[in-house]
């Protein structure tokens, strides 16, 4: 979907056990396209992949299908000049920071909803993007595996965390909490790409 005079280009990447039928993920995009944000929603695995356990799990693998979805998007003239985010999820927050190392040249920004960026392991100090970790308070597990991937980034960044939510934000108002905060780190590092050289470091 590329709302006209879109000003950026956003990729989901999913999580273990959904698609790019999610619910969320959906949500996410249409607040997006009020903001003038173009998405792109897709299987990063076919169905007869997604049978076997270990391809959901494979972190370099999805990383690679993401990198083969940016470059076909270079390929299309209604895409290949807008500057390009992705949006990850669970272990596709993983598989995002992993596209994000090996090209950076094409992601600009990167934004993480209850992500395991934890999984991007050696990846994450060669991530240049400047990168969002949104995780929610009462997720205390993931949270702890999102302050120590934060630790391990040297990009700019953020971790925020949502007061009340659990892993799959159903709480009442904070998945549009989530929308909210991804649609302005986009707008913001998608219009400007990585130049702008005030860093974000803030933890909470």
């Amino acid at each position: 979907m590329l709302p006209a005079g879109a000003s950026g280009l956003v990729v989901f990447a999913h999580g273990s056990g959904s698609s790019r039928l999610s619910p969320r993920n959906r949500f996410v995009a249409e607040v997006l396209h009020q903001r003038r944000i173009g998405t792109l929603l897709f299987d990063l695995l076919t169905d007869a992949e997604a049978e076997d356990r270990r391809n959901v799990f494979d972190i370099e693998l999805l990383g690679a299908r993401l990198s083969e979805a940016l470059s076909w998007l270079l390929q299309r003239p209604d895409a290949s000049a807008l500057s390009t985010g992705i949006f990850g999820a669970s272990t596709g927050a993983a598989a995002a920071l992993v596209c994000a190392a090996r090209c950076p040249e094409r992601v600009a920004a990167v934004v993480s909803r209850g992500g395991r960026p934890d999984l991007a392991g050696a990846h994450l100090p060669a991530v240049s993007a400047p990168t969002l970790l949104i995780v929610g308070g009462d997720d205390y597990d993931v949270l702890q595996l999102n302050r120590s991937a934060w630790r391990e980034l040297r990009c700019e960044k953020r971790l925020e965390i949502v007061p009340g939510a659990t892993h799959l934000f159903e709480e009442p108002g904070t998945l549009e909490t989530v929308a909210v905060l991804a649609a302005d780190w986009f707008a913001r590092y998608l219009a400007q790409g990585a130049n702008d050289d005030r860093p974000i470091l803030r933890s909470q």
